[in-house]
């Protein structure tokens, strides 16, 4: 691998500010992250950039929901966004919103010169439009079958199945997410990019060694059917930029996302000092690159470098696509309690237990990843605390108190070190090209060898024999050379653990270099521990309040992305006769010990109890529930939760927290009635 320093730009997909990050997200940020730290440690300079994606009618809406202006909201989410991702070790050179001067800038300037270049054009469409709530619809905002593979629950741009995109028109069956309604058409005026324009340009640009093969016989498809103008353009109101000379519409949300990138990057120059053409110039020698999720590897691959080539840019090095998340083998699920934000996680686990096990999954293909709960449990003890930590922790203790601290002046074996060290390049590869799976499973090879040694050596059989002191110090130092050797191979992945290890091994910083070449006769610091092992009932807590965040939704009237949605998929009376809603009486109610939202309620059917928890907390004081009646889901299957069984669920009405309404005491109705 050259040793040439490198000028490197990497991004990572712009979150949507209008809910909180996942698991699922954290996926694409924790693998830029290990790589750009990676490039770091070799030397290269490596800018890491992104930014909130702040635009669109889902943020619009829920601003409107919440009684807030969309800057508040998408300031709101930006401060909980940062504050994941800095909580999860992944560290941005800047971090930025869409909804900046940089980006309207930029989005203008790139517009006009598409323009100029003669790549725009506009035109009378038919588009629909919501009867109840007199809007036209953006696409993400009507719903229904893809009309290329017939999927159903498809939003009106693109297929999440099959990568598909295609015009609102084009749907079959379609609906308004926003009210349930059959969308009408009316005509507007929009205006449209045209991608066609670029074919050529993007069909040697695809084949130029800047996509992975899989993402290549993707592209091959949509070549084959014909690159069509895209929509860049939508109608009052909408939070975005204004278009010039264009009142009422607004740059699509797709138009100035990407362009966020450059202007989270135009920023930071602002900021520092940077030669903003120098890396984003149409001449630009820097390496720049994207990472992103597969599902919007059309916008990434096709309309980005066009835009670009259009405007006089310079084209990505290359763009790195990724698969999606499941948990225990399925989608990502409220209903399971798989859903898990990024906070949830924090606040059962540590943040460098998901980065190693995503680590060691992850490849540079485009495959789908599972995040199995049993085996990221026994895949953490065995290699963070059973290997990894067990070297320092076996040699640190005899160093500490038999020789003050001091590590001997030379190696038993300097061959077995200089073999570790000889394996820093062919890992270095691995990490180059994100085979992160490839490079955990020799480092922890390397792990074992470490561990046998000492296994083979026995330091705590000599530490009891007379006159071999030296011999004991040198096997303890050389074992915690092993040590700092592993965690510099690790510490793209594990940086917060190896910012302990070098505080214990009173190291400076450690970089992919220094980390093979050995420390002799210096003095450590005392041992802590830096792991401690994962426990089930610690996961099962996780998924625990997981849930308990979807009851307590339950109890809410949705606001923003929820509301957006239809209320449900039509039933039949059949299915609905199959729903057992009764009148309850609540004869008890009291707070549950370590749950945020959550009321465990006792509720008498006429006879006949349930025990419910309920995320009513905010909106009622236990004393004030007894007595008062509430309608209950009365044939829901039983709920085992971290706190008991939920046999049951409560109806409320109202916006959530605070503002949840159950039925008076002296409404008249008596318990155990059955609603019809």
């Amino acid at each position: 691998m050259s040793d040439k320093k490198r000028k490197i730009l990497v991004t990572s997909a712009l979150p949507y500010a209008n809910g909180p990050i996942h698991v699922g997200h954290l996926v694409e940020y924790i693998q830029s992250d290990i790589w750009v730290r990676f490039q770091k440690m070799r030397g290269h300079d490596c800018i890491h950039v992104c930014a909130d994606d702040a635009h669109g009618t889902p943020i619009m809406i829920r601003a409107q929901d919440e009684g807030i202006s969309p800057e508040a909201l998408v300031e709101r989410f930006g401060v909980e966004h940062r504050r994941d991702f800095a909580d999860f070790a992944i560290d941005f050179d800047n971090y930025h919103t869409t909804h900046s001067e940089e980006n309207r800038e930029l989005s203008i300037l790139i517009y006009q010169r598409l323009k100029a270049g003669g790549h725009i054009s506009s035109r009378v469409i038919e588009q629909a439009f919501d009867p109840v709530k007199n809007m036209f619809l953006p696409d993400r905002f009507i719903k229904g079958e893809c009309p290329r593979c017939g999927a159903a629950e498809q939003y009106g741009d693109n297929c999440e199945v099959c990568g598909a995109t295609y015009s609102p028109v084009d749907l079959k069956n379609p609906i308004s997410a926003i009210s349930g309604a059959k969308p009408v058409s009316r005509e507007s005026e929009h205006y449209f990019f045209k991608l066609q324009d670029f074919e050529p340009m993007l069909r040697a640009w695809t084949r130029g060694g800047h996509l992975q093969p899989e993402v290549i016989n993707k592209l091959d498809e949509w070549f084959t059917e014909g690159l069509r103008e895209w929509d860049i353009s939508r109608d009052a109101p909408y939070f975005g930029f204004e278009i010039p000379d264009a009142p009422g519409k607004y740059f699509y949300v797709w138009m100035d996302a990407p362009i966020g990138y450059m202007a989270s990057f135009k920023n930071l120059c602002t900021r520092t000092g940077l030669e903003f053409d120098a890396y984003w110039g149409r001449d630009s020698e820097t390496e720049v690159y994207h990472f992103i999720g597969k599902d919007i590897l059309y916008f990434h691959a096709l309309f980005w470098p066009a835009m670009l080539a259009g405007a006089n840019f310079r084209t990505p090095t290359a763009i790195f696509a990724h698969g999606f998340l499941t948990v225990n083998g399925q989608k990502m699920s409220k209903s399971r309690g798989t859903f898990i934000t990024a906070r949830t996680y924090l606040s059962h686990l540590e943040p460098e237990y998901l980065r190693y096990y995503f680590a060691a999954k992850l490849n540079g293909r485009v495959q789908d990843l599972d995040l199995n709960l049993d085996d990221f449990m026994a895949r953490v003890n065995a290699d963070l605390v059973g290997k990894l930590v067990n070297i320092a922790s076996r040699c640190a203790g005899f160093i500490n108190k038999r020789f003050a601290g001091k590590l001997a002046k030379a190696l038993p074996d300097a061959v077995l070190f200089q073999q570790f060290a000889d394996a820093g390049d062919m890992i270095a590869g691995f990490y180059e090209a994100r085979e992160y799976s490839r490079a955990v499973r020799e480092i922890m090879a390397l792990a074992d060898r470490a561990n046998q040694y000492i296994n083979d050596r026995q330091p705590w059989v000599i530490a009891k024999q007379p006159g071999r002191d030296a011999e004991l110090q040198g096997i303890c130092t050389l074992g915690l050379n092993l040590f700092r050797v592993l965690v510099g191979y690790l510490k793209p992945v594990l940086p917060l653990t190896a910012a302990k290890a070098e505080a214990f091994l009173n190291s400076d910083p450690l970089t992919w270099e220094s980390c093979r070449t050995p420390v002799t006769g210096t003095a450590i610091n005392p041992f802590t521990h830096l792991l401690t092992r994962v426990e089930r009932p610690t996961i099962d807590a996780m998924l625990s309040a997981t849930t308990e965040e979807l009851e307590s939704m339950n109890t809410r009237t949705p606001t923003g992305p929820l509301a957006t949605d239809p209320i449900a998929k039509e039933i039949s009376y059949e299915d609905f006769a199959k729903v057992d809603l009764r009148i309850a009486r609540i004869t008890k109610a009291q707070f549950v010990e370590g749950a945020d939202k959550l009321l465990q309620l006792t509720l008498d059917l006429g006879g006949e109890t349930h025990n419910v928890f309920a995320g009513i907390k905010q909106a009622y004081k236990p004393e004030d529930l007894e007595g008062r009646l509430t309608v209950m889901v009365a044939n829901l299957a039983p709920r085992k939760m971290r706190f008991g069984i939920s046999e049951g669920m409560v109806l409320a009405a109202g916006s959530g927290d605070t503002d949840l309404w159950l039925l008076a005491p002296d409404d008249g109705a008596q318990p155990g009635l059955r609603i019809k």
